[in-house]
């Protein structure tokens, strides 16, 4: 393995580890994402700029929720879409609605 030749890491390659960011949903600096998620959408770079690796997770949780709730076959369009509008607001917005009629799980 040679060293010779080769340049020095883009910015695009150093690892984001210790990236930070102001999470607009726990407002508060935290550790901010590793990767852009939704890549090629604006909700992606928005997310990547704002929301942090915490609140990404509480997403998460909260889609899993979401795509059990609806039945969502996320290989259609239509629930993509929803899938969308509902991160955005999340984020962004009042908070995503719950589904009608969604009755949480009991904590023992």
């Amino acid at each position: 393995m040679s060293c010779s030749g080769g340049s020095p890491p883009s910015a695009e390659r150093i690892d984001p580890a210790g990236r930070k960011v102001f999470c607009v949903k726990l407002q508060q600096e935290m550790p901010g994402l590793s990767e852009i998620p939704f890549e090629g959408h604006p909700l992606g770079q928005k997310i990547y700029e704002s929301i942090s690796k915490e609140a990404w997770k509480m997403w998460l949780e909260h889609l899993k929720m979401i795509m059990n709730e609806y039945r969502l076959n996320l290989g259609t369009l239509e629930s993509q879409e929803l899938v969308i509008k509902q991160m955005d607001e999340y984020f962004f917005g009042a908070g995503a609605a719950l589904p009608p009629g969604y009755v949480a799980p009991k904590t023992k």
